[in-house]
């Protein structure tokens, strides 16, 4: 998983994330408590940012726990 490539404040993030032994392109726009994630435009997932800052994946095929940490590392600004 590599940093974060382009930041905008406008609630939509770009950056690169390893998946599957792959270097894939991860979009992702805020809208209140939910991150909608698109990976590589062929991977889509809904995640929901819980009271303690977790995040907890509602849709999509399921993603690794690792891939979610590093996302909320990216997004939120939390380890």
């Amino acid at each position: 998983m590599t940093d974060t490539t382009n930041n905008s404040t406008n609630g939509k993030q770009e950056f690169t994330i390893n998946y599957s032994e792959r270097e894939l392109t991860c979009y992702v726009e805020r809208e209140g408590n939910t991150l909608h994630l698109h990976i590589d435009n062929n991977i889509n997932a809904d995640l929901e940012i819980q009271s303690d800052g977790s995040l907890e994946q509602t849709s999509g095929p399921t993603l690794p726990p690792s891939t979610l940490e590093f996302i909320k590392k990216e997004v939120l600004g939390q380890s």
